[in-house]
């Protein structure tokens, strides 16, 4: 199945406060982690192409989850795109960007949030009409420091802070003006999945989605 989104990638980063980065080892975990997600309402998600099972996961939610907004994250070479993209992936996620992964990212004419790490790189995207980008990884490059320094020299930067961040760290960042949201593996720890516990999920999933900055 070929997904056109219908939604730009700024109105997806405004749907919640988080957007959950999953890794999926198994297909039939799709279904009811997804459902599980979007009960505790949090709709957007990122399913990370990090496995075997990362395609099949996405054109399972994209196919029998409507409320959810699937998109796929770990994107980083160009012949991942269409793939995705048949898949039914609403949006992509890059850890990081090069021309050539952007080209293709351009011309399928997919919702992109780029990762970013360097107020270089960010200016680099900016130049090709890109405004809103992932900071990866978040923590780790200088987190909120770094936030709020780019806010200044880049006014016209959105941000989804992703790597490190926790549940209790995420309102710090959700308060800068800069931030649309954050990603986090949080709400999906690999004990409850292993556990099946989707109704645990649902929970850390509405305290997700009631995170105010």
């Amino acid at each position: 199945m070929s997904s056109q989104s219908k939604y730009g990638v700024g109105e997806i980063l405004a749907l919640g406060p988080v957007v959950p980065v999953l890794i999926i080892e198994k297909a039939e975990d799709a279904l009811p982690l997804a459902e599980a997600l979007v009960e505790g309402g949090v709709r957007v998600l990122e399913v990370t192409l990090r496995t075997e099972a990362a395609l099949a996961a996405i054109e399972t939610i994209a196919a029998k989850v409507p409320d959810a907004v699937v998109g796929a994250g770990t994107v980083v070479t160009p012949d991942q795109v269409g793939r995705v993209q048949d898949a039914g992936s609403q949006f992509i996620v890059s850890p990081g960007c090069y021309p050539a992964l952007l080209d293709e990212v351009l011309a399928k004419g997919v919702p992109f949030l780029p990762g970013t790490a360097t107020p270089s790189e960010v200016m680099a995207l900016q130049a090709r009409g890109l405004r809103h980008v992932k900071l990866f990884p978040a923590e780790a490059v200088g987190g909120l420091k770094l936030i709020k320094s780019l806010a200044s020299p880049l006014p016209g930067v959105t941000f989804c802070p992703t790597g490190g961040i926790t549940v209790k760290t995420a309102p710090d960042y959700l308060a800068q003006p800069n931030v649309a949201c954050v990603g986090g593996s949080w709400l999906t720890p690999a004990d409850l999945v292993a556990a099946k516990d989707w109704a645990g999920i649902t929970k850390l999933a509405r305290e997700a989605s009631a995170l105010r900055g």
